[in-house]
């Protein structure tokens, strides 16, 4: 069914989190579900469960998560624009039944960024070019006091 909703047929789950880690392919989370932040800044962590369908995988995907202000704008640090991206390829594994759904889990640790308080931003993630509004994590950086 996911496959008539988006081109490519690939679901995320993402959570904003305080911590997360990799291990034997599970997600380790910490602080999960950050949604005020500051007004100090602080290191932060994007963990993400990705289904990949049967029919995408040992393909490489390459992923791209970008950051912009409450205006739609990309945020700037040192004059670049602030992301990170990397690829990922779910491979089958022996003996999983044809069209089996596959799942790529990946955490991106985030060093502390100075952001203006009193305003909210957005993680936004692309696979392959592709765009989906679920594919965003949004948060709220508190005003200095």
């Amino acid at each position: 069914m996911d496959e008539f909703l988006n081109g490519s047929g690939l679901s995320v789950d993402m959570l904003l989190c305080e911590s997360a880690q990799l291990s034997g392919g599970k997600l380790f989370i910490l602080g999960g579900g950050v949604a005020f932040i500051g007004p100090a800044p602080r290191a932060l962590a994007i963990a993400m469960q990705i289904t990949v369908p049967w029919n995408r995988a040992n393909i490489q995907h390459d992923w791209r998560i970008d950051l912009f202000d409450e205006d739609g704008h990309p945020v700037m640090a040192k004059s670049k624009a602030v992301a990170v991206q990397g690829k990922f390829e779910a491979g089958r594994p022996p003996g999983l039944r044809p069209g089996s759904p596959l799942g790529v889990s990946l955490v991106i640790n985030l060093s502390p960024l100075p952001l203006p308080g009193g305003k909210s931003y957005t993680f936004a993630l692309t696979i392959d070019e592709e765009h989906q509004p679920d594919w965003r994590l949004r948060f709220f950086m508190k005003p200095k006091p």
